[in-house]
């Protein structure tokens, strides 16, 4: 209710910049043919009966109380929506983004989104080598072949990763915690450039996510932020005065 009295639609968004986004990316009703291809790539994860073990690394699941879960649970209880699917195709579209950073690959259905397109290249990070594998399988299975997975905890990965690996955008969506999402903030700031685009999952998740939320708005590269309640995106647009927005989609 409170997100609801505090944000507006594309009426209420006197920034250019914001106005575009919000007319042609977040209620653009236009059919595009990603759509087809993350269709189908759900309806393959929904229809499957395989069993795995799967292995937490972040906050843990409030769905499911066992590690043994079927793929098509997972793709139907813990995974992003149809909906979102949509969205987040049509935001790497908009933006052009070519080279794209996801946190949390599980069974691959917000990745089918990243890649679902010509001349991206994505890197995917998951600490479950289970879904990792799962993900694997499914994207070649479906013709997506510019997926790199990396199996392996985010922190030690993304330690690894040189200044000149600079990402378009990048996806968090695994560790739902305080600490560690601004851990991963800090980590990556070295990759980003000035119309790279960061999605942050579940920023109202917890009382941490939100708090972690308020740090990454005030920090001093970032100059404009979208809260849409569920997703909180970040941009580091140098020529943009330091704006924070609350956005329905």
């Amino acid at each position: 209710m409170r997100f609801l009295s505090r944000s507006v639609n594309e009426h209420g968004l006197h920034s250019p910049f914001l106005f575009d986004l919000a007319t042609k990316c977040f209620y653009d009703k236009k059919q595009y043919p990603e759509y087809e291809l993350i269709r189908k790539y759900r309806q393959r994860l929904l229809g499957s009966e395989t069993t795995i073990e799967v292995s937490d690394f972040g906050a843990g699941s409030r769905v499911f109380r066992s590690n043994s879960r079927k793929v098509g649970q997972i793709a139907r209880n813990a995974g992003i929506s149809a909906k979102r699917s949509e969205l987040l195709a049509r935001l790497v579209r908009y933006f052009n983004s070519k080279s794209i950073l996801e946190l949390g690959t599980s069974v691959g259905l917000a990745t089918v989104c990243l890649a679902s397109g010509k001349n991206r290249h994505v890197i995917s990070i998951e600490g479950c080598r289970e879904t990792a594998k799962v993900a694997f399988e499914n994207l070649q299975a479906s013709g997506v072949d510019n997926v790199q997975i990396v199996v392996g905890e985010f922190g030690p990965v993304l330690s690894t990763l040189e200044e000149n690996n600079k990402f378009d955008l990048i996806y968090f969506d695994g560790n739902h915690q305080k600490d560690a999402t601004l851990t991963y903030f800090d980590l990556l700031l070295k990759t980003a450039h000035n119309d790279s685009v960061w999605i942050f999952d579940d920023i109202h998740w917890s009382e941490g996510m939100t708090e972690a939320w308020e740090q990454i708005k005030i920090h001093p590269k970032v100059t404009v932020t979208i809260d849409t309640y569920q997703w909180g995106l970040v941009f580091f647009r140098q020529e943009q005065v330091k704006e924070h927005f609350v956005v329905r989609t």
